[in-house]
């Protein structure tokens, strides 16, 4: 019982969606699930190459050595369903959250939960969100965690081979913070941040 309770201390959850550190182990599930051709279009905006394992471990070993950066990987019913994270986005300069849940996963409240649990923790705002115009699901999620649409812009897409219209998104530091309508009322961090 003391390991199952020193585990929660450390992590961020509901019920059924829990978030903890990302781990090396978390790594290779990562590249498989961004891999997935349906999961690459829905998000549009991805890597050049999504088979490139050496540019993947890269990417992912800038991510965790930023310490200005805040990543967290998903888990649904102790699987990896994906991860979620806040970074300074170098393209504006401002504090952008992005996620990426497996498609396994797609369709069970999982992205919707994660994030509303991830803004209980993660307190600045303004926090700046985007999401290819086309990707419903996306953008469904966002608005339900009470992120507003303040603008559109257009960018290559790799996964596409072309530019699309991308939606920016704003939650203000008067948004209900975390209020998801999937979330659960009880989700909250554990310790003062992630």
């Amino acid at each position: 019982m003391e390991a199952v309770s020193k585990v929660c201390r450390e992590c961020l959850m509901t019920s059924d969606v829990l978030l903890r550190d990302v781990t090396e182990g978390d790594l290779p599930i990562f590249f498989e699930q961004q891999r997935d051709p349906a999961a690459n279009r829905m998000a549009a905006f991805t890597a050049k190459d999504p088979a490139d394992r050496a540019a993947f471990m890269a990417k992912w070993a800038k991510i965790l050595g930023d310490d200005s950066s805040t990543n967290r990987t998903i888990l649904f019913g102790g699987q990896v369903a994906g991860n979620i994270g806040a970074f300074v986005a170098p393209w504006s300069g401002k504090l952008e959250v992005s996620y990426w849940i497996g498609r396994e996963f797609w369709g069970k409240g999982i992205a919707t939960k994660a994030l509303a649990v991830f803004l209980s923790a993660v307190k600045a705002r303004p926090l700046y969100a985007r999401a290819a115009k086309d990707n419903i699901a996306s953008l469904r999620v966002l608005e339900k965690c009470g992120f507003t649409i303040t603008g559109y812009e257009r960018g290559f897409a790799n996964a596409r081979g072309e530019e699309v219209e991308e939606v920016v998104l704003e939650l203000r530091a008067e948004a209900p913070e975390g209020r998801a309508k999937n979330a659960e009322p009880g989700a909250a961090a554990d310790r003062g941040g992630l």
